[in-house]
């Protein structure tokens, strides 16, 4: 690996929430309603310098130029989303959640990228709300004073496989799709609670029932995922 390929970049990850079940009930509609989204999507990020490095799915991973950049193309995009989603039934809407953080990385012969960077955004995208934004700490300080993005800090977070708990920031509000108030007035997305689903315990002597209660758990992370007042932890922080 040539010493070029080392730099810092500011890497976004993001994904669907509630992807699985959306495929199990529609396959079809829901990889056509993805695509559709990401022809959207994806010039906001190149518009703001960004490249999409690879998509896994629903799964977007993006490398951004600087921290300010990064954030104001996931800000963006989801402005765009809830525009989207505004017209769509609740059980089609598409929520994503993104991270960014800030750290080097190393690009292979393939353009992926990897290293410290991409796996602390990793670790930071699920903490985001449905429909939200998370940073790290190191993302809040490049972009201080740079942007009027209102921030809310959100603690040290202890993420799975990184040796040192990390600082995290959520997007503290963001502009909703036009209502239809006489005004046109464009509110602003308030969260006003934050929760976590534990895993359910099987009770019974048959461990097979383990997918049962698992599933309990991730239905409800997910329907609650869809309360735009609501910032919902994800399943892998909750059952880790």
């Amino acid at each position: 690996m040539a010493p070029d390929d080392r730099r810092l970049a500011a890497i976004v990850v993001a994904d669907v929430v509630g992807f699985s079940r959306m495929m199990a009930e529609d396959e079809d509609g829901t990889l056509s309603a993805l695509r559709a989204h990401r022809n959207v999507l994806d010039p906001v990020v190149r518009n703001l310098g960004g490249r999409i490095v690879k998509t896994t799915g629903d799964g977007i991973i993006a490398e951004f130029p600087s921290a300010t950049a990064a954030l104001e193309a996931c800000v963006e995009a989801q402005r765009v989303m809830a525009d989207r989603n505004q017209t769509l039934p609740e059980s089609r809407r598409m929520l994503f959640r993104m991270g960014i953080n800030i750290g080097d990385v190393v690009r292979d012969d393939t353009g992926d990228v990897f290293g410290d960077g991409v796996n602390v955004a990793a670790r930071i995208e699920p903490l985001a709300e449905a429909g939200g934004v998370a940073l790290s700490d190191s993302v809040a300080r490049a972009v201080s004073g740079k942007t009027d993005v209102e921030l809310e800090d959100v603690g040290e977070q202890e993420l799975k496989n990184i040796p040192r708990p990390v600082r995290v920031w959520r997007v503290a509000s963001l502009i909703e799709p036009a209502s239809d108030s006489p005004t046109g007035a464009v509110p602003r997305r308030k969260t006003l609670a934050t929760v976590a689903v534990l895993p359910f315990e099987n009770m019974s002597a048959d461990p097979e029932q383990e997918y049962f209660v698992d599933g309990i758990t991730e239905d409800l992370i997910s329907a609650l995922s869809y309360d735009k007042y609501l910032a919902v932890v994800a399943r892998n922080s909750t059952f880790a």
